[in-house]
């Protein structure tokens, strides 16, 4: 409930209000650049909402100005009314390969900040000296270095996107002025503030569960999460089965039955502690992107799929562009689930996200214990060479 899966899903088109709310529950959107199913920063969206036009999302983050791009959780899309709470975080920023960049070619960076000043929006190959990529750092060049240091640093950001490309502008061009000119916050309010919002998200966590949210270290938040239980902010709670105390926010409430049915990104909020999925639906995650080939268990690019309030499949998904294809590699359940009653649920997901995505058809490898029902309640069959 308090990531959203308790609201009923819009019966009309999808707004900016919708959005709004959204966001509240989750509170920041995490950005990845991974492209083999949708942007990571899409699906949350689709999985609480249902298909709405990804625009919408881009219009309210970079035109209307409601979001803001910087580290939350990790890269991430946050409301911009947040942004004097990172004003501790920019103002101590200090990724060591960056800033011994900027230590080094500290009159380059300058001259890029000014530039931007000048000519932004722009994207790094439009500078004037943008330098070559490399092998190191993503291939960044100096370029791209320098404005991913101004970045962390809080003295551009994103003022938009264009296939995932960031053009880069000074920070009190794209952020609105209530905000960048609102007086930063203390290391304490800051700590105080991210653990509110935390709590108010996840509804209940231990002290690790919280402090994960927003990056906090973990000591001084278990500290400040006990000061808040003594005085009446979160509530102390034992939960069965957890080893640790747990906080419960005072908004968190137990909806009679959750009625969900939602793929979930990898990024997806809900899953970001591992620990905590696991302790909450006995389901282990992992994401296995950067594992071989060969020791991958469930695929590439794997999706949990909710229903209701367990989760109780997982599949491996890619959207095939130019065949219009909505590939399912793998299709594993987790154990004692129906599986048709859940390849019944999965195959409407499946086909929701198939039109959401422009494609035209869903096709099921013959991987994972859950591939034949799911075949059965679709109707398509792989072709070998979709499979690779």
């Amino acid at each position: 409930a308090a990531q959203g899966f308790a609201d009923a899903r819009p019966s009309g088109p999808v707004t900016a209000a919708h959005l709004r709310r959204v966001l509240r529950r989750v509170g920041m959107l995490q950005l990845a650049s991974v492209n083999v199913l949708v942007r990571a920063h899409y699906l949350p969206v689709f999985s609480r909402l249902g298909p709405y036009p990804t625009p919408l999302l881009d219009d309210y983050a970079f035109r209307r100005r409601k979001l803001f791009e910087y580290w939350g959780h990790a890269a991430s899309l946050i409301p911009v009314e947040h942004f004097p709470l990172f004003r501790h975080r920019m103002d101590r920023a200090s990724h060591w390969g960056m800033q011994k960049f900027a230590d080094n070619r500290a009159d380059y960076v300058d001259t890029v900040l000014n530039e931007v000043r000048t000519h932004g929006p722009i994207p790094v190959g439009d500078l004037a000296e943008p330098g070559e990529r490399a092998g190191n750092w993503w291939g960044w060049g100096d370029g791209k270095l320098a404005l991913e240091h101004l970045f962390h640093r809080g003295l551009v950001t994103t003022s938009g996107r264009q296939a995932f490309t960031r053009y880069y502008d000074v920070a009190e061009r794209v952020i609105p002025a209530a905000h960048y000119n609102a007086p930063p916050a203390s290391e304490d309010e800051v700590r105080r503030e991210f653990l509110l919002l935390a709590a108010r998200s996840l509804g209940i966590g231990t002290a690790r569960d919280l402090a994960d949210y927003y990056r906090l270290p973990i000591l001084p938040s278990r500290q400040t999460l006990r000061e808040f239980a003594d005085a009446g902010a979160l509530e102390r709670v034992e939960v069965k089965g957890w080893k640790d105390e747990a906080f419960l926010h005072p908004e968190a409430r137990i909806p009679r039955r959750i009625d969900a049915r939602a793929l979930l990104s990898p990024f997806d909020s809900l899953v970001w502690e591992r620990d905590r999925t696991e302790r909450l639906f006995n389901f282990r995650y992992r994401i296995e992107i950067y594992t071989p080939a060969p020791k991958r268990v469930y695929g590439y690019y794997v999706l949990p799929f909710l229903l209701n309030d367990a989760i109780v499949a997982r599949v491996d998904l890619k959207s095939d562009r130019q065949s219009k294809r909505l590939l399912v590699r793998a299709a594993h359940a987790e154990p004692g689930v129906d599986k048709d009653a859940v390849a019944a649920a999965l195959s409407e997901e499946l086909g929701a996200m198939a039109s959401w995505l422009g494609l035209a058809e869903v096709v099921i490898a013959p991987t994972g214990d859950l591939a034949t029902a799911l075949d059965a309640r679709l109707g398509y069959r792989a072709h070998p060479d979709l499979l690779s």
